[in-house]
Order: structure tokens, then C-alpha cells, then sequence
């Protein structure tokens, strides 16, 4: 919608005159930040099916989760999981609503987390096997879900870019 020549009462605008882009890129910020969020509740699910798949599934008369490869997709995925967390609370944590210039963490905390979520999700799927492709234990639903977050809110070559040219700003980090 474009609004040319429209006049609006003081007493009917909501913050300040000018402050369109501001709103506008505090709540980019805030979407991210909720996206990346979302990614980490992906996680999060991924990591507890996959864990209990591989406590309660058998194969050669062992459970899964004594096999190295198993072990190790549980182990990277809750890790990342958990580096993930640390980051969202801390992003969440020093968001400043007042403001903007928050874009190097809100778009680094989607494109981490994005990527993560989906990475864990696959990792569930492989850890299932076929089970991990069908509706039954809900990995295949979260890995879609999760793929759909590496685009939404931004790309990820779009948080590249961001996150790049706002770096080069700085002296230090």
C-alpha cells in the first residue's frame, strides 16, 4: 500500500513520526530472535526421540546408543543443541526493544540455530532409519518444519550478508 498526501491526527499515530523503520527493523530483530528460537525447540525434540529411540531400539543384541556412530549423533546434537540455547538466552537477554543495531546477533542467532536445528533433525532422521522417514516418530515433520526456518525470516545467504557488512563496522567484537 502506498499513502500519499495522507493526514493522520497526532493523537492516531502509533510512536513517533519517523520512527516507521525503526519499529520496523526492531521487530526483524525480534522475528529472528523468535525463529531461532523455534529452531532450538526443533532441537530439542530431535534430540529426545533420537535418544529415546536409541535407548529402547536394538540391533546384533545391543541398543543403538552402544554403537560409536549413534553416540555420536546424540552427542553432537545435544551439544549444539545446548550452544544453540546458550546463545538464544543470551541474545534474548541483551535485546534492547528501545532500539536497533542488535542485527549481527539476531541475524547470527537464526543462521546458527536454523542450520543446527535442521542438522539435529537430520541427524534423528539418520539415527531412526526408516522410521525416522515415516509420520510415526515426528522427525520427518520437524525436519521439514526446520527447513523452512533456514528461509523464513531472512535466508541464510541474507544473514551472510548482513552479518558481514556489519562486522566490517567494527574494531573490535
Amino acid at each position: 500500500l502506498v499513502f500519499e498526501d495522507v493526514r493522520v491526527p497526532a493523537a492516531n499515530l502509533l510512536g513517533g513520526e519517523g520512527d516507521a523503520v525503526l519499529a520496523m527493523m526492531r521487530n526483524l530483530e525480534l522475528e529472528r530472535l523468535a525463529l531461532a528460537a523455534m529452531s532450538l525447540g526443533i532441537a530439542r525434540r530431535s534430540v529426545e526421540v533420537m535418544n529415546s529411540y536409541a535407548r529402547e531400539r536394538s540391533a546384533f543384541g545391543k541398543n543403538l546408543n552402544h554403537f560409536g556412530q549413534i553416540q555420536r549423533h546424540v552427542a553432537e546434537s545435544y551439544a549444539e543443541y545446548a550452544a544453540g540455547k546458550a546463545y538464544v538466552y543470551n541474545v534474548a537477554g541483551n535485546l534492547d526493544l528501545a532500539s536497533t543495531g542488535n542485527r549481527v546477533d539476531s541475524d547470527g542467532v537464526k543462521l546458527y540455530c536454523s542450520v543446527m536445528g535442521k542438522n539435529v533433525a537430520d541427524r534423528a532422521i539418520q539415527t531412526l532409519g526408516g522410521y525416522g522417514y515415516c509420520g510415526d516418530y515426528q522427525v520427518e515433520q520437524l525436519w521439514r518444519d526446520a527447513k523452512l526456518l533456514e528461509i523464513g525470516g531472512g535466508t541464510l545467504e541474507a544473514h551472510h550478508k548482513n552479518m558481514t557488512r556489519d562486522l566490517s563496522k567494527m574494531d573490535k567484537l
